[in-house]
């Protein structure tokens, strides 16, 4: 699921508030916009404008900048863990041998794959 830029920023907003242990009517107060419009921007509905937001962050003394930083972090992805390439057709159980501990001399360490080898 994607996280819209909108969320993000309520998302900082909302623990930023909670943080300060304010609540929406004393920020709302402050920022002087109403307690239904800044609960819909800390839940990701509403997209401030950035004389709002900035009326909002100076009402928690919250650098907008530390707000952005913030937000951008957390739309930032993950990095992709990438995986070995296995070329198709491959057998479940070639995969499972493929990956099966070894012994220092190089022979699987399971017993169903050692084979008894005649001098």
């Amino acid at each position: 699921m994607t996280l819209l830029l909108r969320e993000a920023i309520g998302d900082s907003l909302r623990r930023a508030r909670t943080e300060r242990r304010a609540t929406l009517r004393q920020v709302a107060g402050r920022a002087r916009v109403s307690l239904g419009y800044l609960s819909e921007v800390e839940r990701g509905r509403k997209e401030p404008s950035s004389e709002l937001l900035a009326a909002i962050c100076d009402a928690l003394e919250f650098p907008m900048s530390e707000l952005l930083v913030e937000a951008a972090d957390t739309l930032r992805p993950e990095p992709a863990v990438l995986l070995p390439a296995v070329p198709i057709g491959t057998r479940q159980a070639d995969l499972r041998r493929a990956s099966a501990p070894l012994h220092r001399d190089g022979a699987p360490a399971s017993a169903s794959a050692l084979v008894s080898v005649a001098a």
